[in-house]
């Protein structure tokens, strides 16, 4: 069976933050690009637009808590969906630290913290 992967191997972040040395492999986990930032200032090494969520599911939660909890149902189910781009995702986890980076201005309703959850609890 596959070794889990550890909480510390994978962090979030906002794309409006500066990446750091640490930050290891950083993978952009939305649809669209962060308004207004360069694409050269967000050193992203990926763009995993396949795990983002939907653009209908994204318009529905619209970032709203109320809709927290059923989001997280639904984006886990859409994430079934593309098997392979988790695989690689994962497996850019076991190789080194990773860095999920997000536009959201909610720290804690956001894809990112989803997908992460996800990460780290899959095998």
């Amino acid at each position: 069976m596959a070794e889990r992967i550890s909480e510390e191997r994978v962090k979030i972040k906002r794309a409006y933050e500066s990446p750091a040395a640490d930050d290891g492999t950083r993978v952009l986990v939305d649809r669209l690009w962060p308004r207004g930032l360069k694409k050269t200032d967000a050193a992203i090494d990926h763009w995993a637009k396949e795990l983002a969520p939907s653009t209908e599911l994204r318009k529905w939660f619209a970032h709203d808590p109320a809709r927290w909890e059923e989001f997280r149902r639904r984006y886990s189910e859409e994430i079934g969906e593309h098997r392979e781009e988790f695989d690689r995702l994962r497996d850019l986890a076991r190789e080194g630290p990773l860095t999920l980076v997000y536009a959201a201005h909610d720290e804690s309703h956001n894809d990112a913290v989803v997908l992460r959850e996800i990460l780290l609890t899959r095998r």
